[in-house]
């Protein structure tokens, strides 16, 4: 838990239409890519200003699909697989 904010979770995510991009964008960052240049490059959220940076948030606030994933997620830990929601296919990364 972050300090400070309890029941609360920080998220950066790459949001892409395909499921194959999100493995391709996965695999670069596994092997040795930046997490927020990737966002930068790739993403079709408008967080990609910020690197995919999508600040604290509580239960209740993103759609379930990703919700649950960023909830399971240990700090610093990133998604093994792309997640799925009606926006598209999500690379998250538990910031904080």
């Amino acid at each position: 838990m972050a300090k400070g904010k309890p029941g609360k979770v920080r998220t950066s995510h790459i949001l892409v239409e395909k499921h194959s991009k999100a493995l391709e964008i996965i695999s670069s960052i596994r092997e040795g890519k930046d997490f927020k240049e990737m966002a930068m490059q790739f993403s079709t959220c408008p967080s990609k200003k910020k690197g995919g940076d999508l600040g604290f948030f509580g239960k209740g606030q993103m759609v379930p699909e990703f919700e649950k994933a960023a909830f399971a997620l240990n700090v610093g830990q990133m998604t093994n697989d792309p997640v799925k929601t009606k926006f598209g296919y999500h690379v998250i990364k538990r910031t904080g």
